[in-house]
């Protein structure tokens, strides 16, 4: 129960800790943001870690920084960095599913992991993955487990990494720029914590919008 408090605190004064992490590492904080970035996209066990918040706060930060002469973040810095980080976690997360895929994957006969849906998945990564990894980037938890089951599925390699250097870029510029240019709007800046909140779940809505569909398609089929 105290993990999961400690992380609700984290997303909820996600402002508030950046600034203070600011203060204390100085640049180092470029090294920490990378790491959060490259693990919350690199490993399958932290989906949990901040991301589309942690961007716009941190564009925000460096706006701050930026206006009051403090030495701070460098936008364009912070996000080429982030960049990296999202496709190189991106990558990191499709190796070790191509990794784990045929291990999991044996025995056909096997009552969930079989490997004709290992096939279906390679069928539906062809087609429609590039779509997939780019949207994900948006979704929580989706832009974690989205490029591991790309790897499982083994998903052409040239074309998966164009679609992660495509997505990753889109991803990153887009939230690190709207909270650099928006972000210390007085209403913005008096209402982080709720808009951190507004857009966990606006990022989350096509997730449960699938799943609620998905339940009324499968209750019409009875």
């Amino acid at each position: 129960m105290d993990f999961f408090l400690s992380i609700w605190d984290l997303v909820l004064h996600l402002d508030k800790h950046l600034a203070m992490l600011l203060q204390n590492y100085g640049p180092w904080v470029y090294a920490i943001l990378f790491a959060i970035i490259f693990c919350e996209t690199g490993l399958v066990v932290t989906p949990f870690l901040p991301g589309d918040s942690l961007l716009f706060i941190a564009g925000a930060l460096a706006a701050t920084s930026s206006t009051n002469g403090a030495t701070g973040l460098d936008i364009h810095l912070l996000v080429i960095l982030l960049m990296i980080a999202a496709v190189l976690g991106d990558a990191l997360n499709y190796f070790i599913g191509a990794w784990a895929g045929p291990k999991l994957f044996k025995d056909n006969n096997a009552r969930f992991l079989k490997r004709d849906h290992l096939d279906k998945a390679h069928d539906f990564y062809e087609k429609w993955g590039g779509a997939a990894i780019i949207l994900a980037r948006f979704t929580p938890f989706l832009r974690t487990y989205v490029p591991f089951v790309a790897g499982m599925s083994r998903m052409t390699y040239p074309k998966f990494a164009l679609y992660n250097i495509a997505g990753g870029v889109v991803w990153i510029a887009s939230l690190t720029y709207l909270g650099y240019f928006f972000g210390n709007i007085a209403w913005v800046k008096t209402n982080q914590g709720f808009l951190v909140i507004a857009i966990i779940v606006l990022s989350l809505m096509p997730v449960v919008i699938g799943f609620v569909k998905a339940k009324i398609q499968a209750k019409a089929e009875l």
